[in-house]
This record gives C-alpha cells, structure tokens and sequence, in this order.
C-alpha cells in the first residue's frame, strides 16, 4: 500500500489515484462519515452486487441502479415484487442477478424493521463502529465486521459478509482507512470528530 502524488499534486490513496472514476469517489466520498439512512441502504445493497465483481463496475453503474431502485428509498423497495424483478433481468443497465435483485428487496424489508424497532438503519450500523486506528496492513474483515455481518445475517438480510460488512464501514466513513500521507485522511478525520452518530442525538 502507498500513496501516490497525481498529475495535480494531491497525495491520494495509491487505488484513488488508479482510474478517474476512483478519484472522485475517492476524494469526494469514500471514508466520509454517513448518516442518511437511504445512503446507507445503498452501500450496503451495491457491496452485495459487488460480490465477485469489481468496485469500479459497479460505481460506473451506480446512476442506473439508483434509477431502478427508486433512489434506494427502502420504503419503495420493499414494495417492488416478482414482475419488478423479472423486469430487472431485463434491464442490461445494471447487473442481471437474481439473487442480488431479490436480496435487495428483501434488505429493504428488513431495514424497514431495522428503522421501525432502532429508530433507523444508521443505529444499528454505526453501532458497529470501532476504535480509531491507522492502516498499517490491508484487511479483508474485522471483529467489527464479523459481528455485524451477523447481526445482520440474523435479522434476515442476505448478501452481506463480513467482508462485504468491512467494505461498507471504510465507505461510510466507520473507519477512516485513508493512507498516512493521503490528503483525504485529515478531512475525513475532522468530520469524523463533528459527525452526530445516528442514535446518539
């Protein structure tokens, strides 16, 4: 892992600095602590489209899954159906997977279950949030992200391990996982000190 200097001068993670998608995502969002509950409904169902993907595929597809999932306004979702899902299968925009369509029908489902017994979504996620630390080694998972691709697991929603759990916490910003020497990491190191944790207000 290192920190690469672009033609601009600014000091970015090495896979930041890799494709101009990964910039912008990279300097504008990735790390940022997140509140919104859609948003967070969102990341979670995209890492589950991800699996056996790569991240860049789907960001590049992420305006086409927004259209078709009603802005992943989980309230809507959970009212998509059969004849939503084989329309989807249709539809070459996005990644034509069952299972992936199904499970994120059935997320928003159990999110609205989440929001009606926590409050929202956000509670029960950034209830896994860990201590700060710097990156020193590339990590797959986590304590923090076993356990709560197991809670989630238990309260029904699918597609989502604990590696896919430990990619949602570096990009809503439950870990600030920015490279020393990375510009972003300061940034998103001071927003994560002013953020209002959901649940907590």
């Amino acid at each position: 892992m290192e920190v690469v200097v672009g033609e601009d001068g600014v000091a970015r993670c090495w896979w930041g600095a890799s494709t101009s998608d990964y910039q912008e995502y990279h300097d504008h969002e990735w790390g940022m602590p997140v509140d919104d509950d859609f948003t967070l409904f969102e990341k979670l169902c995209l890492e589950g489209f991800q699996s056996g993907l790569s991240w860049l595929t789907i960001l590049r597809k992420r305006e086409d899954f927004r259209r078709v999932f009603h802005g992943f306004d989980y309230d809507m979702v959970a009212e998509m159906g059969e004849p939503d899902v084989e329309r989807l299968l249709e539809d070459a925009s996005i990644i034509r997977h069952r299972g992936k369509i199904e499970a994120t029908i059935n997320n928003a489902q159990r999110a609205l279950e989440v929001r009606t017994e926590l409050g929202s979504l956000g509670a029960l996620m950034w209830g896994f949030e860990p201590p700060d630390r710097v990156l020193t080694e590339l990590a797959a998972t986590t304590d923090e992200s076993t356990a709560m691709a197991k809670e989630l697991k238990k309260r029904g929603f699918k597609f989502f391990g604990p590696t896919t759990a430990y990619a949602f916490m570096q990009a809503m910003g439950l870990v600030n996982d920015h490279l020393v020497g990375c510009e972003a990491r300061d940034r998103t190191a001071a927003a994560r000190v002013s953020f209002v944790r959901p649940g907590t207000a």
